[in-house]
Order: C-alpha cells, then structure tokens, then sequence
C-alpha cells in the first residue's frame, strides 16, 4: 500500500484524486493547494486530510509517494523537495518551464535515486497502446511514415494560451513522447509551420493554432503531426505507421459504435465532445502502472528522461515554427 499526497486541487487535481481514492493499492492520505479551501473540499469528498504547509507533504514518516498537479511554475520545486525527502513522485508535464532547468531538475532527482516519473497518460489509451505493441514486435516491418492528429474541439482562453508556452510545448508534446514511444526512435530534427486562424490575436504574442510538424527519424523514417486547436466537429486524435510490410492505425474515436441505417444514408455517433471525454480513461490507467512500479519495485514507466526528451523536441519544433528553418534536436 503506498500512502499518497496529492499537490493541486484544480481541474486536474480532481481527476487525479478521484482515481488516487479509487486505486486498491493506494491510501490517499493528503492534499495540498495555495488555496485551502479548495484542498479541503477536495480532500473531504475523498477521505483525504486536507494540509496547510508542504512540510506535511513532503514527510516521508506519513507519506511514500508524492502526485504533483499544481501549475507549471511549481514542477520544479516539487521534485527537489519530493528528491530531498527521499519520496516517490509522480508529475505533470512539463518538468520545468525551461529546457536548462529542467535538465538540471532530472539531474537532481536522478542523483537522489527516487522513482521518478511523467504523467504521460496517452501512452495508456486503449488503441494507441494496441498500435505500440504492433509496431513493436515488427508487425508492419521497419517504420518508414508517421502520421498523427491533435486536433481539439474549441480554442482555450487566450489569457490560458499566453502562459502556455505555445502550442508545440502546450499540445503537441504529448505527440512528441508518443512519438518516442512508438518507434523507440529518438527524432533528429524538426521543421514547423503554423497559422492563427481560429484567433488572429494569438500571433501577436508568437504563438499559433494550427500547425504541421515534420520530423525525420535516425532510420530516414518521416513523421508529419497536425495540432489544431479548434474544431467544428469534435475531438479528433489519431495515428497512424506505415512500415515496410503493412499499416496500423489508431482511429479517430466516437462517443458511441451505434450505427443507424436508413434510407436517406448511415448515421454514425459523433466524436467525442472534448478531449477530457476521450482521455480521461487514461489518466487512471497510468498511476496504476506507476503504483504497481512502486510495489513490484521496478522501474517506472514513463522516467524523467522520457520526459526531458519530449521537451528538447518542443523546444526545437518551437524555435523551428518561429525561423522557419528545420532545426536539429539536441537531447
């Protein structure tokens, strides 16, 4: 049984909490936020204890692991005190607003020997997980074309978008660990182009709403992902591997299979209407195969390195989207 704290009681906060208090090998002991209030309400409907300072999160006599859902700014301060306290932890992405400091975050955490370890959640959806073991075991022969979408059903606030960080490292990033993931392949450079066209404004702070990445893999292998913030019918996510010998597809994902035919045509449930209605799933589906690290005593799923490297690749594909050059990626 591992005795969890669980820092950040927001949006994300909630969902973290309800699948900590869920999980049969996890006493949800603790829940911290800058708001009180807002931890207390959190920690009551879940049987949780509700904490007023990070010492009692970070105590390793009350506490085993440590959940880190607080906002950005924050990621890193967390994993050098989870480091410090000899605790296990688990975090959102990124691990730090910067490439260089989140370098030197991993470096610490890595030196202190805790399990450590990204909340990279899309690695556990059904279907692309299904799409991983197919290419994995050769099924389609050598990889040769990627094919990806990230394309979510309404713009976020702009004032949300100007602290982002921008759509490569915001969006796209979950695509570049997928990426990774996939064709355990660490891509070599990166080129970009990008448009605001769902809110003109949002060029004026260099950041864009739709988009094309373009990678080449060490094999020559070629990878192409769509991000787009808005879309008029739904939430779309889908990715496809072309290799040397046949396809895999992970498919677009309605909110139903109910098929209704008729004279006039054939009519299909819709997508999902947001991107939490398709994810949401996994979410759970990952702190259960950290928990079982912790438990089994082996290796976390989803390393810091993971994450660093998904990162540098933001990074690159950002700096690619404002030169208009294919940037090379340094891990």
């Amino acid at each position: 049984m591992q005795r969890f704290a669980l820092i950040g009681a927001g949006f994300i906060g909630t969902v973290h909490a309800a699948n900590l208090a869920a999980d049969p090998d996890v006493d949800f002991a603790v829940v911290y936020d800058i708001d009180s209030a807002r931890a207390t309400a959190l920690a009551s409907k879940h049987g949780a204890r509700a904490v007023t300072s990070l010492e009692e999160v970070f105590d390793p006599a009350a506490i085993d692991a440590v959940f880190i859902g607080s906002s950005t700014d924050t990621h890193a301060q967390h994993l050098r005190a989870a480091a410090d306290a000899g605790l296990a932890v688990m975090v959102e992405k990124p691990i730090a607003p910067s490439l260089a400091e989140a370098r030197e975050v991993v470096a610490y955490v890595e030196k202190s020997g805790v399990p450590a370890n990204l909340d990279f959640n899309r690695r556990y959806d059904r279907d692309h997980a299904a799409l991983q073991r197919v290419v994995a075991s050769g099924g389609v022969g050598d990889v040769e074309l990627v094919q990806m979408s990230s394309r979510g059903p309404s713009l976020p606030p702009v004032e949300y978008l100007k602290v982002s960080g921008g759509q490569m490292r915001d969006q796209t990033v979950h695509f570049f660990d997928l990426l990774r993931w996939i064709t355990a392949q660490d891509p070599v450079s990166v080129a970009v182009t990008g448009s605001a066209l769902v809110d003109p404004s949002i060029a004026s702070f260099g950041d864009v709403d739709t988009s094309v990445a373009t990678l080449t893999l060490p094999s020559g292998a070629l990878v192409q992902i769509d991000s787009v913030r808005r879309t008029g019918y739904g939430y779309d996510e889908r990715i496809e591997v072309m290799g040397s010998t046949g396809l895999v597809e992970s498919r677009r994902q309605r909110s139903g299979n109910v098929a209704v035919y008729g004279g006039d045509g054939i009519l299909l449930d819709p997508l999902h209407a947001g991107w939490f209605e398709r994810v949401q799933p996994t979410y759970a589906a990952a702190l259960r195969a950290f928990v079982a690290a912790l438990e089994a005593g082996t290796p976390v799923p989803a390393p810091l390195r993971d994450g660093l490297a998904a990162q540098a690749i933001a990074e690159a594909a950002t700096l690619a989207l404002q030169s208009g050059l294919t940037e090379p990626i340094t891990y």
